[in-house]
């Protein structure tokens, strides 16, 4: 018989596949993939509103897949690893995938001309850069 995966009874399974269930929420993932990003480059990026996209985040914070930190008025969010084997298995994947997805590739585009050229977006001229490394 073939071992499963313990699931700790705080971490919700269910959730997870929920949260990977959104297109939002992966492109959101997407972006974060290696690096923490403030909310206003999602904003930016996925061309929503900003209490649209911290929706969606603070669903994949119930989901115990991003955790984010404040520094002044700034939110950075970035993606941690499941309290679960099994579900860290179904991120990384879920993640991978992400690679081939049309979509995914033209955020990220858009994420990278935006972390070589805030200037021409005022909402990112005082921002905090995700990119000093990974654009």
């Amino acid at each position: 018989m073939p071992s499963r995966a313990r699931i700790p009874k705080h971490f919700d399974l269910a959730l997870l596949f929920s949260a990977l269930a959104d297109r939002t929420r992966l492109r959101l993932l997407n972006l974060m993939q290696g690096r923490e990003v403030c909310v206003c480059y999602f904003v930016e990026v996925l061309g929503q509103s900003q209490p649209k996209v911290s929706r969606h985040l603070a669903y994949l914070r119930r989901a115990g897949i991003v955790a984010a930190r404040r520094e002044g008025k700034w939110m950075h969010y970035r993606i941690v690893t499941p309290p679960n084997e099994g579900a860290d298995n179904i991120l990384r994947e879920t993640l991978a995938a992400l690679a081939d997805d049309r979509l995914m590739q033209a955020d990220l585009n858009r994420f990278r001309r935006a972390c070589r050229a805030p200037q021409k977006l005022p909402a990112l001229l005082a921002a905090p850069s995700p990119c000093a490394c990974t654009c």
